[in-house]
């Protein structure tokens, strides 16, 4: 536990542990690494140092700023589809077929749904409003997958009514629920069992030993996924289409895909020894990684791709096993670098930390209510001063929210300019996935729009909330 939501005082040294390197000089200050920023991100060229603003895809921050205002969030719709089109490639091998699902949790809109369908991926959901979205969206049901611990009876029946083409199975109650509502509708309806394979992976790291202990899945060690299976063989309404399971989240590497490919292949086969029934299809999940600083590696979707059918492959040759159709969840991978958000500076107020060091607080228009993020992981960020550039010396910075709470920190540690000043504009980059979506009205702030960008034009994708919007809900005034 910290001290303080703050997090620690750093007043004994310059450059806290986990702070990135200090610029060496003033484009160092300002370059855009292209690893972590959407691939239609650039400066201009300008003469002086106090032009060169930072445009996404031919549209200058500073124009969307006055368009649209801030806090902004701003989609570079090519790379998205860039990204979606290279895991779609990517698993396109006639050896091993393989379905690519797009997290709707990460970031959802029906503009969005549609960039999914035409770049030829499927879409997970996990919530009737999700789902919803979709199918307004005109996304096809039999190439949704449904999600979730807790599936209402409503929701499994507008997936039904939907022709949603695959339940995720989570639990016994939820295989009840789901025949009884499947008989009602009289269809059949196709269903993978969620395992707790015992692997948590995260970042660079995994861990193979009890992890049963979730609100998720069925576990394989304590034998629940088993009887899950036994259950669902029995009921008229329930096919066993496959089975699933999810290790974690921001994956750099397969060394825990591979201990969950050999614990579900060797769940498959004894459900082929016990009942007589090839498992058809395995969901490894997903969780792969993007780079949200220069030191962040992620793999590319090929080579993640080629590791995971060769894992695949290898299992089910071991245990005399058909090969099953595969399927990924590449998470916050696709969406994820493709956006930025934009905010305006406020006040910057200079702390003094003693030992002759200080830190610069820089407060913008934003906060925990468009990137929960940082308070609730720790996530760490890049930003840059994007409405400019400076010959000012970097400083020690911490940029911050506007709410009143002590944690509302958007990047807690980084390096801006000395003369950041009011009015200026800052940009935090791979914002696309889990903050617009997980985005809260704390303190009544209405949140923030999406525009999409595409070779010098813009799109609005969700429109910025209104005092308005917020007060229509309370049945008081």
């Amino acid at each position: 536990m910290r001290a303080h939501p703050a997090g620690p005082r750093h007043g004994e040294i310059l450059a806290p542990i986990g702070a990135p390197p200090q610029p060496e000089n003033a484009e160092a200050l300002h370059a855009l690494d292209a690893q972590v920023w959407p691939l239609g991100a650039s400066r201009s060229d300008g003469t002086g140092l106090t032009q060169r603003s930072v445009s996404i895809a031919g549209v200058d921050v500073r124009d969307l700023a006055a368009e649209f205002g801030t806090p902004l969030f701003i989609l570079d719709e090519a790379d998205f589809r860039t990204r979606a089109a290279a895991f779609r490639s990517a698993y396109d091998d006639p050896t091993v077929p393989a379905d690519v699902f797009y997290a709707g949790k990460a970031f959802l809109s029906a503009h969005v749904v549609r960039w999914v369908q035409e770049e030829g991926l499927n879409l997970d959901v996990c919530s009737g409003g999700e789902l919803l979205t979709a199918v307004r969206a005109g996304f096809p049901g039999e190439r949704i997958a449904f999600h979730g611990n807790n599936k209402s009876i409503s929701e499994l029946e507008l997936a039904l009514e939907s022709g949603v083409g695959r339940f995720v199975i989570d639990s016994f109650e939820e295989i009840v629920r789901l025949a009884e509502a499947a008989e009602r509708y009289g269809v059949v309806a196709n269903v993978l069992v969620r395992v707790t394979v015992g692997v948590e992976a995260h970042t660079h790291e995994f861990i193979a030993t009890a992890h049963e202990d979730q609100k998720f899945g069925l576990s394989l060690a304590g034998g629940a996924a088993e009887e899950a299976v036994r259950r669902i063989v029995k009921l008229p309404s329930l096919h066993l289409a496959g089975l699933h399971s999810h290790i974690g989240s921001q994956i750099f590497d397969t060394a825990g895909f591979e201990i969950s490919a050999h614990r579900l292949v060797s769940l498959a086969a004894s459900i082929r020894d016990e009942h007589g029934i090839e498992v058809a299809e395995i969901d490894l999940g997903g969780g792969m990684g993007i780079a949200y600083g220069p030191d962040d590696d992620p793999m590319k979707a090929s080579d993640m791709a080629d590791l995971l059918r060769g894992i695949v492959v290898k299992e089910c040759a071991a245990l005399g096993l058909a090969l099953p159709r595969l399927a990924v969840e590449p998470g916050r991978a696709i969406v994820g670098p493709s956006m930025i958000t934009l905010y305006e500076v406020g006040t910057v107020k200079v702390v003094d930390l003693g030992a002759g060091h200080s830190r610069h607080y820089v407060s913008v228009d934003g906060g925990m209510s468009d990137n929960i993020r940082t308070a609730l992981y720790d996530a760490e960020y890049t930003v840059r001063l994007v409405s400019r550039v400076s010959d000012a010396r970097a400083v020690l910075s911490r940029v911050v929210g506007r709410h009143c709470e002590s944690g509302d920190i958007v990047v807690r540690d980084c390096w801006l300019p000395e003369d950041l000043s009011s009015g200026d504009l800052l940009a935090v980059a791979a914002t696309g996935a889990y903050c617009r979506a997980m985005a809260s009205n704390y303190n009544h702030v209405p949140r923030p729009p999406v525009v999409a960008v595409r070779e010098g034009r813009t799109q609005l994708v969700l429109r910025r909330e209104t005092t308005d919007d917020l007060l229509a809900l309370d049945a008081g005034l």
